[in-house]
């Protein structure tokens, strides 16, 4: 999943471990320091180019549809924002990916942040970092922007992915700032990115972050692990993403810079700029509700008598 800038908690997290799974902890602690300490800036344009009609198809079953492109500054430094859902399948940071490839290529810089456990999985720690992820909690975000990248950056993280889907028309950065943060330090301009049917497209009962705490999942930063209703019934985690219509919608940039760099440590400064953020993000997402309402429906609809709706694979 993609996360907030939140700090990091270094190295040796696994000495506190406790739960059913405390003894994999360790290990796994272990490979995720390894992966993290790993050359961060890996991108590679033409293994993008690769993959742009691999994940343009997958979208496409969403009946995917994107507006406000011309909010993404073709060249620059600039943080983009978004709401995050349904669950690890991300098919909004997906769209929003095909989106900036569209409008400002592959060979300018543009970075993800991930929550770095994912870069301990075998295959995917690789694959991330080639289409330009990078570990979220550090420096990295900072230095990228400061070389005129693209970052962008969910910043409720699993907390939002997970959330229950009585909730998933609500943003929900469950009060992370580091993006505002870094907003600030590196001086450059806040695109919000709001999606709308992603969420519906998984029936998430619950967070599960009971459940997380008992299986000794907190010294890794795995907070949730959520309970879904699938085809097999009530399970953690086992599902497919049903078709649901999604629309993500970019929005007119924000600009923080009068407030200077040295406003990152201003707490005032930082919650003005949070709310200002979510409250927009939210009337965004309430008007596609009431624009776009029953996705699934409407997903299920196109799937069947219309076959996928097709966005283009982007000239890269």
């Amino acid at each position: 999943m993609v996360v907030a800038p939140e700090p990091r908690s270094g190295h040796g997290r696994h000495r506190s471990a406790t739960g059913l799974l405390r003894s994999l902890t360790p290990l796994v602690s272990e490979r995720v320091d390894h992966e993290v300490d790993e050359p961060l800036f890996q991108r590679d344009p033409e293994y993008i180019r690769r993959q742009l009609s691999a994940v343009t198809r997958a979208v496409n079953l969403f009946s995917p549809e994107v507006r406000g492109g011309e909010h993404i500054p073709e060249a620059g430094p600039v943080l983009v924002v978004g709401n995050h859902s349904c669950l690890f399948f991300m098919p909004d940071v997906w769209m929003t990916a095909l989106e900036v490839v569209r409008r400002r290529g592959v060979e300018q810089p543009a970075y993800a942040l991930g929550y770095d456990l994912l870069f301990a999985v075998p295959g995917v720690g690789p694959f991330l970092r080639r289409i330009g992820t990078i570990p979220a909690g550090g420096p990295e975000a900072e230095r990228a922007l400061a070389q005129g990248a693209l970052v962008l950056v969910y910043p409720g993280g699993d907390h939002e992915a997970c959330r229950p889907w009585t909730a998933r028309n609500t943003v929900d950065f469950g009060g992370h700032r580091g993006f505002v943060r870094l907003a600030l330090r590196a001086g450059v301009p806040v695109v919000p990115v709001v999606t709308h049917g992603a969420h519906d497209a998984v029936v998430v009962i619950a967070r599960g972050e009971r459940l997380a705490h008992l299986l000794g999942l907190d010294p890794l930063r795995i907070k949730v692990l959520p309970i879904v209703l699938g085809p097999l019934g009530v399970a953690p985690v086992v599902t497919l993403p049903m078709p649901s219509a999604i629309t993500v919608e970019f929005l007119p940039a924000l600009d923080w810079r009068g407030y200077g760099p040295e406003a990152a440590g201003d707490e005032t400064v930082l919650s003005q700029c949070y709310e200002q953020i979510t409250d927009t993000m939210q009337a965004a997402l309430d008007r596609l509700h009431a624009e776009r309402s029953h996705p699934v429906l409407r997903g299920w609809w196109n799937l069947v008598h219309h076959g996928p709706r097709h966005l283009a694979v982007p000239a890269a």
